[in-house]
């Protein structure tokens, strides 16, 4: 099935906007930003594919390039099979805040609602589109994100120690 998919979403999409990515076991497509959500509502909606899962969001940094990357695992409960998508965010997606930007997908599979959620909370990536695009795991008032990998722990948290000796 991998390879029909394959052909078929490049004919749809571009060639140069979906690529088989050789990083993982699983199958893996590095798609376009560009092509995000149109692609994402057709996997879902095509009889042939349906995606009808998401079954999470990884967010990736690529410390010290300044990039960042995001997998999205999808699942067709129907046909028994999986796939991610792999979505590479350079320097030239950023928001006003110098922050990752990406179209939220959270309108297609509502589990993105979360997932969306906690990659803003611990990584600073950025789902324009999002409803409710808040802190999940951590204080609104909290400095930096945790899961950067140039991220310094806090000494203190209003005046409580955080670091240990």
């Amino acid at each position: 099935m991998i390879e029909n998919l394959i052909k078929d979403l490049q004919s749809r999409f571009g060639e140069s906007n979906i690529k088989v990515y050789d990083g993982s076991k699983q199958d893996t497509l590095t798609i376009d930003l560009s092509v995000l959500l149109e692609l994402c509502h057709y996997l879902r909606d095509n009889e042939l594919y349906y995606f009808d899962f998401l079954a999470n969001i990884t967010a990736v940094d690529y410390h010290p390039d300044n990039r960042f990357a995001l997998v999205y695992n999808l699942a067709s409960l129907v046909y028994q099979t999986q796939l991610s998508l792999r979505v590479e965010l350079s320097v030239e997606n950023r928001d006003k805040d110098n922050l990752p930007e990406v179209p939220s997908i959270s309108r297609i599979w509502r589990t993105a609602d979360w997932h969306e959620r906690e990659a803003f909370d611990l990584m600073g990536i950025y789902f324009t589109g999002h409803s409710d695009l808040r802190r999940i795991l951590l204080p609104d008032d909290w400095e930096g994100f945790p899961l950067r990998k140039d991220y310094e722990d806090a000494d203190s948290y209003h005046g409580i120690p955080i670091k240990g000796e």
